[in-house]
């Protein structure tokens, strides 16, 4: 089947995914074409999650695809391809970050809270101290949420994104990235907190003294 005959549905191409992956086995070029059409601007966007580097997105991308024509003989048709395809992209990134020289750890101290003598937080952050995902649900900050996460270090803003966006079980993120469950809990603990003062920052939100900062 050639793309001209594929169904079109609300104005945009809407692909056949059996039909699309019998032409990607087939090696047709058309199939190849569609495919970056319909799923390349969503996985272009994930890559651009887990690096601050344009270039760096686009290679992602790039091995993804390649990756994807490899391994689709075990595609299951049960699947969907766009969750088949997304799934390929975060291990593509994951690749390209495990790749890099290894480098000194971003700090990510100066994004934390900071403590009383008595040991409370200096400030309340609960406002924006849900978890990643939830905060992406409100539509007047998501966007504001996306950027602020691309700020984080690349060591949080990794576990932050397989955990609250992926939705991988903690014990998943430790065996992906080879870290024990509880590092993992830590380290996204202190991701979500320096997340939430970017976002406060942003949004010019004055500090909320706590009780015990009010009455010492």
């Amino acid at each position: 089947m050639h793309p001209h005959d594929l169904n079109r549905a609300n104005g945009s191409e809407s692909v056949d995914e059996a039909t699309l992956v019998a032409a990607l086995r087939a090696g047709q070029e058309w199939a190849f074409e569609v495919m970056v059409r319909t799923f390349g601007g969503r996985l272009l966007a994930v890559a651009r999650r887990f690096t601050r580097n344009e270039e760096d997105a686009r290679d992602i991308v790039q091995t993804a695809y390649l990756s994807a024509f490899r391994a689709l003989h075990t595609f299951s048709e049960q699947a969907q391809l766009s969750t088949w395809l997304h799934r390929i992209v975060v291990n593509a990134a994951l690749m390209k970050l495990r790749s890099r020289k290894r480098k000194p750890e971003e700090s990510i101290e100066p994004l934390l809270p900071t403590f009383q003598a008595d040991g409370h937080h200096v400030e309340e952050f609960a406002d924006w101290a849900a978890p990643a995902d939830a905060l992406l649900e409100r539509e007047e900050t998501r966007a504001t949420v996306r950027e602020c996460v691309s700020q984080l270090p690349d060591h949080y803003r990794t576990v932050l994104l397989l955990r609250d966006i992926e939705e991988l079980s903690t014990q998943e993120v430790a065996e992906t990235l080879g870290m024990t469950p509880t590092a993992v809990k830590v380290r996204l603990h202190r991701a979500r907190q320096a997340l939430s003062t970017l976002l406060r920052r942003h949004y010019a939100v004055p500090p909320r003294m706590t009780t015990a900062a009010r009455n010492p």
